[in-house]
């Protein structure tokens, strides 16, 4: 298993030295300035290379761009309107042009409008760390009264609905606009910009399209991609939803094995794969993770190893970051089918047996709480979920060499 990191370019407060003294072997990266449905040119994508292969003082790092976390697919493409043809030939290009790079990982996902949803990115844990959490009370609190979405009391039961009421009542109008900031985090380009008539716009656009309608519009993209990515020798890997349920009336449709089991069955290459993420699956007490990495292995071209602790057992629910060893999520077992899927790649001659992982997300803890860097991407808070993994794989190895 390749140990990689996710770097979110020269902004990020977490540098390519920190990253190189962490131990991390490869990093995870996107050109997140470049537009969505533009062109990743050769040169911008050299120019990252370089970044990434060079300590701040000159010298060589020795890390390189594995993985793209990730090529992202417009919103025209999900719903086939507007410029979808023309943003999935620049997609095209851009598969070309990472692949004269060298770089053969890709990760993307098609959640709609919608990417990670949290409502508070530093909830604070008895230890004194901070996480990021989705409590959702507060979510319904924010779609019911601040959004106000129509149909919106369709989507939570009573209880739910009479907590939010509760919650909303004891808000004052800047705890109300904090929560609005924390929900749409997670859509492109919204921590600076987006505001809720934005997000009522995006909504709007989705009103008529449903999970199986989205799931056809992935399916046609999936037929104009993954065939190039299978001539370019790519590998192309559909991050889950997260969280893996339905949210603003939006169609979800990457939360389940049996969403997965329809992708790889979509467009059956080996080039149209997996990114098994740990946490985001993790937040359903139905997605059995160890047993999806041994079902579907053979499509799993990335994994995101982290894990949530869910507050109740139903679906949705409230939940928050744990640490790596904690949580709903059985680590050991999870990584113990990994490896015994490279094992089964090694035997077959496969040369991509070495599946890359690197530790997704973090507490924010020491230090971390005064860098405040990218929420969710601490610098001391992954290295240690990353050591806390490596010694998982360290001794499974080693158990396994010694049998």
């Amino acid at each position: 298993m390749r140990q990689t990191w996710r770097w979110f370019g020269p902004k990020d407060l977490v540098s390519i030295d920190d990253v190189r003294q962490a131990g991390a072997e490869g990093i995870v990266s996107a050109l997140h300035h470049v537009p969505t449905g533009d062109v990743w040119t050769a040169d911008e994508i050299e120019t990252r290379k370089a970044q990434i292969a060079t300590l701040s003082g000159g010298a060589a790092s020795t890390l390189t761009w594995d993985v793209v976390e990730s090529l992202p697919v417009s919103e025209d493409i999900k719903k086939q309107s507007g410029d979808w043809r023309t943003h999935i030939d620049n997609y095209r290009t851009s598969l070309r042009n990472l692949a004269a790079a060298g770089i053969e990982v890709i990760c993307y996902n098609f959640m709609p409008v919608l990417d990670w949803t949290r409502t508070d990115l530093a909830y604070r844990l008895p230890t004194g760390a901070t996480c990021m959490r989705f409590d959702l009370a507060d979510f319904a609190a924010f779609d019911l009264f601040t959004l106000q979405r129509k149909g919106a009391e369709d989507d939570f039961p009573e209880e739910v609905r009479a907590l939010a009421a509760e919650r909303n009542a004891a808000m004052d109008d800047a705890q109300r606009d904090a929560l609005a900031r924390n929900v749409v985090f997670g859509l492109p380009g919204a921590a600076e910009s987006f505001t809720l008539d934005d997000v009522r716009a995006h909504l709007a656009e989705y009103s008529s399209i449903g999970a199986d309608r989205l799931r056809a519009h992935m399916a046609a993209f999936l037929e104009e991609v993954a065939p190039l990515a299978q001539e370019l020798g790519l590998r192309l890997c559909c991050h889950p939803d997260d969280p893996p349920f339905p949210l603003l009336g939006l169609p979800r449709i990457m939360s389940t094995e049996a969403d997965y089991s329809w992708l790889v069955k979509a467009v059956d290459l080996p080039s149209n794969g997996i990114t098994l993420c740990s946490g985001s699956l993790g937040a359903r007490p139905d997605n059995d993770l160890s047993g999806m990495m041994e079902r579907l292995g053979d499509r799993v071209h990335f994994l995101h190893l982290r894990n949530v602790t869910r507050e109740s057992e139903g679906t949705p629910c409230s939940f928050h970051e744990a640490e790596h060893l904690g949580g709903g999520t059985d680590m050991v077992a999870l990584v113990r089918a990994a490896l015994a899927e490279e094992a089964r790649r090694r035997a077959a001659g496969r040369a991509d047996w070495s599946i890359p992982f690197r530790p997704d997300h973090g507490q924010d803890i020491l230090d971390d709480q005064k860098r405040q860097a990218q929420p969710g991407y601490p610098a001391i808070g992954r290295l240690k979920g990353l050591a806390e993994l490596r010694g998982i794989v360290a001794a499974l190895s080693h158990a396994t060499e010694a049998a």
